[in-house]
């Protein structure tokens, strides 16, 4: 399914690590103020496409756009300061204070107002930067880590935010929290987003549409009713079962 409006794209790219074909030929868009999901088992190949958007990973073939611009042509640097990207784990770093990780790439963009950018950032995920500000992210529970790692990949107001695996590793209750605030955040900021997830539950909750990848390859892409209605393969269908999402 292809958006004129794309803002992202991925056309026919494949990638090998070593003898392993992580992408094999996937075509994917997603459109502007879209949220796309990608599920799939572990080592499907979720992770490598999100990271072919800001070009931690270069595809061997096929070709990734950034607003209709081929990523090849972009600086990878300057690509990863204008998307917002929250890693698994969150990937704070640890030696630097609360506020200081959130203002970083404001900084590194030498905006004037990182200081007032990250303040505003941690006041959008709901943290009191009062409070919080001076901490240590060692300091702070699993919940409020991923809640700063979400702020410091909106600290500069990007259009475009990646996700891997963002609430994987906290508890039921922090992680319904988190997916509260990110769908209340998508729908005030009018972000497009990319997530990676192996919940589908998340994924129908959270997206608009869900991509299911197998091997390296989409074995379906609609919104997430029409997954759950009508699921295109038995290895869709045998997933949703597994996860309970349909009988």
């Amino acid at each position: 399914m292809a958006h004129a409006s794309a803002v992202l794209r991925a056309e026919q790219v494949s990638k090998r690590f070593g003898t392993v074909k992580a992408l094999d030929g996937i075509s994917l868009d997603v459109a502007a103020g879209e949220c796309v999901a990608l599920i799939g088992e572990s080592g499907s190949g979720k992770s490598t496409l999100l990271r072919c958007f800001n070009r931690l990973t270069d595809p061997d073939s096929g070709r990734v756009l950034i607003d209709g611009v081929d990523a090849a042509g972009l600086d990878p640097i300057a690509l990863r300061r204008r998307i917002g990207y929250v890693p698994q784990e969150g990937g704070l770093l640890p030696h630097w204070r609360v506020r200081r990780n959130v203002a970083l790439v404001p900084w590194l963009q030498s905006q004037p107002d990182a200081t007032v950018r990250a303040d505003r950032a941690l006041g959008l995920v709901g943290l009191d930067t009062a409070v919080l500000g001076d901490r240590w992210p060692a300091e702070l529970s699993g919940g409020q880590r991923q809640r700063v790692a979400v702020a410091r990949a909106l600290a500069a107001e990007p259009r475009v935010i990646l996700l891997d695996e963002p609430f994987g590793a906290l508890d039921a209750i922090t992680r319904a929290d988190l997916q509260n605030t990110f769908r209340r955040l998508r729908g005030t900021l009018g972000i497009t987003a990319l997530l990676v997830t192996h919940d589908v539950q998340e994924a129908v909750l959270l997206a608009d549409r869900i991509a299911v990848v197998r091997d390296g390859r989409l074995e379906q892409v609609a919104p997430s009713s029409e997954l759950l209605r009508s699921p295109a393969t038995e290895y869709v269908r045998e997933l949703l079962r597994r996860a309970r999402a349909i009988e």
